[in-house]
């Protein structure tokens, strides 16, 4: 019966961890750029605001120290807002990332908060003032409703990881 009952929990535990989850009514803040230097901002409809990499709530990674000399970025944007689509669809988001340093860029990780978040990015250093893509693709099978997610962004910046953000509303 103990044995019975500790499959059932260990099994639950790591369902839970492997699991994506709907996260309901959570409000993100926009979180734009980690070691900003905003007088080389990009210019344009760009809206570039400082903010810290764990601005917009939830779970912080711990930074990946780099041998590489450190430099800095502005996003076009840090949150996405997909408005409603429909349940099953796959959507994806190109964030555009500008070297703003005066060292090569090096993304070298997107991790997403939830399986359900497949990332692609520039993998090649981004020299300074040249630009890459970091693209989310968001599979929304298994959710209803509004939702909110996440990735943070590995690179050689000061205040690494840096945190993209999108939400949606699933229609059935």
């Amino acid at each position: 019966m103990k044995k019975t009952l500790s499959i059932i929990a260990l099994s639950i535990i790591g369902f839970g961890l492997v699991s994506c989850k709907k996260e309901e009514n959570k409000t993100t803040e926009n979180s734009a750029i980690a070691g900003v230097d905003s007088t080389n901002a990009p210019s344009g409809d760009s809206a570039v605001a400082p903010v810290t990499p764990a601005a917009a709530g939830g779970e912080v990674a711990a930074p990946v120290k780099s041998n590489q000399p450190t430099t800095t970025i502005a996003l076009s944007e840090s949150n996405f807002d997909f408005g409603n689509i429909k349940k099953g669809s796959k959507v994806n988001h190109v964030y555009e990332v500008t070297n703003t340093g005066t060292n090569p860029l090096i993304i070298s990780e997107v991790k997403p908060g939830c399986g359900c978040t497949a990332p692609e990015f520039t993998k090649d250093p981004i020299m300074p003032g040249k630009k890459g893509k970091i693209t989310l693709s968001f599979d929304s099978s298994n959710f209803d409703g509004a939702v909110n997610k996440y990735a943070d962004v590995f690179a050689n910046v000061e205040n690494a990881p840096v945190k993209l953000t999108f939400n949606a509303n699933i229609q059935p």
